[in-house]
């Protein structure tokens, strides 16, 4: 459908004719069956990020890797169960760049409302977003060719990219909170950016974080909440200033290095209080006090804080470690076409590309791993060779990387391929995620499919494998399937290998996906058909020669 903002009228892509598009609430327990139908004129999937998907890998909607995309005029059912997950997740398309829009919350509810925090009188998804004026398809098409030069105009929340923006001195329309002075109100936060971190808070008020990614936090009390793409976080904010109206206000934050003249992308909204004056007796509304756009300190301390709440049912961290990965996250070069050589440094040669230890992901076009996987047929498509390190090691978070030069030169060279790793049934892996200075300095948001991860620490700078496993939390660490990894730093996880199947590993930036910063992690079957990956599904659809699903 089309929508004017900003003088400009656009074409987008929803769900259901809504932006954001429909929420599906659902209890702990619940089986949920969702019929895809695909209008658009480009192939799709539904990824349902955050759901462990148990056994039922299948239903996991990852493009490509799940399963090849739904043709233009068909359509796909997805069944899973969602169990011992409570919380916020979310779902979107996971096909080109169209989840800037094709995307909704998903709530989990408790078996018997109760929280272990005071009932909230009302919970509200806080969707933060961005627009663009470019046809998201053609914005896919441009990356895919190395072409990174597009920004989008606004930010938006739920939807709505507020009062900041103007067309011919119009405002445009802002998202409003109406809220009762005395009532604690459960926000519901997901970023569903491609391009940015945002920080988000309402002027007069602080919040209480509870909640992440499906599951429970240890109560954290701040005015400030940084959410990356992929994360979803659960905040109680008490409705308890005095009546009037207060800004909200979601500010992406980039790094400095390498492009400071990226715009402030910031989307304002309104939590007004009822009994409030329409006009707030005509006294200007509250402004929060943002930090700076480039100032990322803020999201390494309020990631770095949160700690998971212990309770009888929570999976405890495994002590023993089976396989170590060392994952260096950066930019590097691969010639254009078929060549073996070329010049690189950003030539009309050469591309750049998203790396994991100088590895760019080659993402399959007419095939789904999972099924050639389970099918045995898998000559030619990919390799389990994926480097457990860096071809050698360096100054990780060297700035002198940053820039062109002669040191990034002899690190930039990578190969393009599709490399995997696979791991036995109940394997205890252990992954550091080392941000890197190399071409560039972005944080970088790891989501994991079918799985959550103990978060053990994060830090700056490179990882020092004698000293910072003295800082590993076994207590109480968060419990996540996305880690914001800081900028030019490291975060460290622990998980065990108790769902089979194929899962994709990937950066939550678009750009960082469609350059290759991503793999898929195969889990094999366990002993028994308890823990083994079952057949498709009867409403699974295979793949055709065309790269669709077949009708």
């Amino acid at each position: 459908m089309n929508q004017t903002h900003l003088c400009n009228t656009t074409k987008i892509y929803v769900v259901n004719g809504q932006l954001p598009g429909p929420t599906i609430d659902i209890t702990d327990g619940d089986t949920v069956v969702v019929d895809v139908v695909n209008h658009l004129p480009h192939g799709l999937t539904i990824h349902w990020h955050g759901v462990r998907q148990m056994r039922s890998c299948w239903s996991d909607g990852a493009g490509f890797v799940t399963e090849c995309p739904i043709p233009p005029g068909g359509n796909r059912v997805y069944r899973f169960n969602v169990t011992g997950q409570v919380g916020t997740l979310w779902w979107h398309a996971h096909v080109t760049c169209l989840r800037a829009t094709v995307a909704g919350a998903f709530i989990i509810r408790p078996k018997g409302g109760r929280y272990p925090f005071p009932t909230p009188a009302k919970d509200v998804p806080i969707i933060i977003g961005e627009w663009w004026q470019l046809d998201l398809i053609e914005l896919d098409r441009r990356m895919n060719s190395g072409n990174f030069d597009d920004n989008p105009v606004a930010a938006t929340i739920n939807g709505k990219l507020g009062d900041l923006g103007n067309c011919s001195g119009k405002s445009e329309e802002s998202f409003v909170l109406d809220v009762v002075r005395g009532k604690t109100y459960l926000l519901r936060i997901l970023n569903t950016a491609l391009f940015s971190e945002y920080y988000f808070k309402v002027a007069g008020h602080t919040f209480t974080v509870v909640g992440a990614d499906g599951n429970y936090l240890t109560p954290y009390k701040t005015d400030m909440v940084t959410v990356a793409p992929g994360e979803a976080i659960d905040v109680l904010m008490a409705a308890d200033a005095p009546p009037a109206h207060y800004h909200m206000v979601a500010l992406a934050n980039q790094p400095p290095e390498p492009d400071t003249q990226i715009p402030a992308y910031v989307s304002r909204g309104l939590v007004r209080y009822a009994g409030s004056d329409k006009n707030n007796n005509g006294l200007p509304v509250a402004m929060p006090l943002m930090p700076d756009q480039h100032n990322t300190m803020p999201s390494f301390y309020f990631h770095n804080n949160l700690t998971g709440l212990a309770h009888p049912n929570r999976s405890r961290v495994p002590m023993h470690v089976d396989e170590r990965l060392f994952f260096t996250l950066g930019l590097g070069s691969i010639c254009r076409g078929n060549a073996t050589s070329c010049k690189r440094r950003r030539s009309p040669q050469s591309i750049v590309v998203a790396t994991m230890n100088n590895v760019s992901f080659r993402h399959p076009t007419n095939a789904s791993l999972l099924e050639r996987y389970y099918e045995h047929r898998t000559s030619g498509l990919y390799t389990e060779d994926l480097p457990d390190h860096p071809p050698r090691p360096y100054n990780y978070t060297d700035r002198d990387l940053i820039p062109l030069g002669p040191l990034e030169e002899a690190l930039e060279p990578t190969i393009k391929a599709t490399k995997l790793r696979r791991f036995r049934y109940n394997t205890s892996v252990e992954i550091i995620f080392q941000s890197t200075a190399l071409l560039q300095s972005d944080s970088n948001p790891m989501h994991l499919h079918g799985y959550d991860f103990f978060v053990l620490a994060m830090g700056l700078g490179n990882y020092d494998p004698k000293t910072d496993p003295e800082k590993f939390n076994y207590h109480n660490p968060q419990l996540r399937n996305t880690v914001e990894v800081p900028r030019t730093g490291w975060a460290a996880v622990r998980f065990v290998t108790d769902n089979p199947g194929m899962w994709y590993l990937h950066c939550h930036y678009e750009f960082h996906i469609i350059m290759g910063m991503a793999t898929a992690f195969i889990v094999e079957n366990g002993p028994t058909p308890e823990t083994s990956l079952p057949p498709p599904p009867p409403e699974f659809k295979t793949c055709g020669a065309n790269g669709f699903t077949q009708p």
